[in-house]
């Protein structure tokens, strides 16, 4: 019973963040929640052994990574995507769904589709790097390259 009150605490401190990273991987929030959700399930599993091999976030990172690149590489994936941070008020105008209150939607934004501009491996090494301040190292671990 410890292992799953501790994957579950795991779990509610780390969702969110895995969540997050997601998106900047791939711009879609539903796909980024999938990938956690998918991430969080592989930890599961192999609960113990993570933490004495090598870490939960590490595992959590790479496994996020590697979730979303296999995504990017199923053909079904590759359809026309609606962009889904704008939403249309009833004046035809957008609305920002995911808004803050310091007014930082403009860089999300500006941030966000110079991402999408990038290649999944190059924008994965992008976020990992400076999102995620992984070394050099951890990255190539994540992205299964030297």
């Amino acid at each position: 019973m410890d292992r799953d009150a501790e994957f579950d605490q795991y779990v509610a401190d780390s969702f969110a963040r895995l969540c997050r990273t997601g998106y900047l991987f791939c711009g879609d929030w539903q796909r980024a929640e999938d990938a956690a959700q998918e991430t969080l399930l592989k930890m599961y599993g192999s609960w113990r052994r993570i933490e004495r091999r090598e870490g939960r976030d590490a595992f959590a990172r790479t496994a996020l990574v590697r979730t979303l690149i296999d995504d990017w590489r199923r053909p079904w994936s590759r359809r026309e995507r609606v962009d889904d941070d704008l939403v249309a008020t009833g004046s035809g105008r957008p609305l920002a769904r995911n808004a803050d209150a310091m007014g930082q939607v403009d860089d999300r934004d500006v941030l966000v589709r110079a991402l999408a501009e990038l290649t999944p491996r190059r924008r994965a090494c992008i976020v990992l790097r400076y999102y995620l301040d992984a070394s050099v190292s951890e990255t190539a671990t994540a992205l299964g390259c030297s």
